[in-house]
């Protein structure tokens, strides 16, 4: 049977202040990008010809109603997007560390992003989730104190499992919302046993693991086998596909156009799960991984020459044009 939607995701949606420059008097720049990992990932999709919809929570105020305007110019299903009437949305404030590496700020509930406090909005946009393909979430949606997902993903997971939807995660790691690795490794490891496709970075490997990015990737594949595809980014270094007996590894687009990296991980989770909708996730040949790899990498590589991520994905004409480069 058809479904309305492709993807469903749960998670934050909030706006990036990213830098732009100085003014007059010296003082850094910031521009109000809309963002949040989990509608990025859908944005991209979106841009590309396909149907997604949103569930989440944003504040009664004037980023709120930014955040509600992008997603629906996109083409994104707002239906289960809710106002809260008391908290404010979240702000999340993008600075860069002396290695280039991003440093994040939150202003906001939980300081993470911004979820329902319980169940019972999603408990009310289930047929989202039900009439979807693909249900994707990510860090934001786990329990700080490692106990595993929040009552509202722990929700939409049954509803997926139950309707034989894909469920893709995305750990996320943002040190500012963690007092203690121990406590994220806790929290990801609560989460990965209900997962089919698992986007993790090499830093997140290492925290979770202790070795390297491919052994350590190699080593969650193997742990939890209900993981079908597990992609590795690493950022100048490229990707990597693990799947089934097979391991596929492509070199990064790099070029010298970057501005800054916001959104690259969410782009290229975005570019992998449009190969999944086209392919199918049975019979994956190592072409099919190769090229997917490519197709989103190129995705990432574009995010990465401006500034935030939603609202300027490219289209499927300009990754095109990488890939021909």
């Amino acid at each position: 049977m058809e479904k309305r939607f492709d993807i469903c995701t749960y998670g934050e949606l909030l706006i990036d202040f990213t830098e732009s420059g100085l003014s007059n008097q010296g003082n850094p720049l910031y521009e109000a990008n809309p963002g949040g990992a989990p509608c990025n990932v859908i944005a991209m999709l979106q841009k590309i010809g396909h149907k997604t919809a949103f569930i989440g929570k944003v504040g009664n105020d004037v980023f709120g109603r930014q955040l509600k305007a992008a997603i629906e110019k996109l083409g994104i299903c707002s239906e289960g997007l809710m106002f809260d009437p008391v908290d404010n949305t979240s702000l999340a404030i993008v600075g860069k560390k002396p290695d280039g590496d991003r440093d994040f700020s939150f202003i906001g509930p939980h300081g993470r992003g911004f979820l329902p406090k319980t169940a019972d909005h999603i408990l009310t946009k289930g047929d989202l989730i039900r009439d979807s393909r693909i249900f994707h979430f990510g860090t934001a949606s786990v329990e700080v104190d490692g106990s595993g997902l929040d009552e509202g993903t722990a929700y939409g997971v049954k509803v997926a499992q139950e309707n034989g939807l894909l469920i893709s995660f995305d750990p996320n790691y943002r040190e500012a919302s963690w007092s203690r690795n121990e406590d994220y490794i806790k929290a990801i490891e609560a989460v990965l046993s209900v997962v089919n496709i698992l986007k993790i970075s090499d830093n997140e490997i290492e925290i979770m693991t202790g070795k390297d990015s491919e052994t350590g990737a190699k080593e969650l594949f193997d742990r939890y086998p209900n993981i079908v595809l597990l992609l590795a980014t690493l950022g100048k270094n490229g990707s990597i596909a693990f799947y089934k007996d097979k391991k596929v590894k492509v070199d990064a687009f790099l070029g010298d156009d970057t501005i800054e990296t916001t959104g690259a991980g969410d782009t290229f989770l975005g570019g992998v799960l449009h190969g999944v909708l086209e392919r199918g996730i049975d019979d994956l040949t190592e072409k099919d991984l190769e090229e997917m790899l490519k197709f989103a990498g190129a995705a990432a590589y574009l995010i990465t020459t401006k500034k935030g991520a939603l609202a300027v994905m490219p289209s499927m004409e300009d990754i095109e044009r990488v890939l021909n480069r």
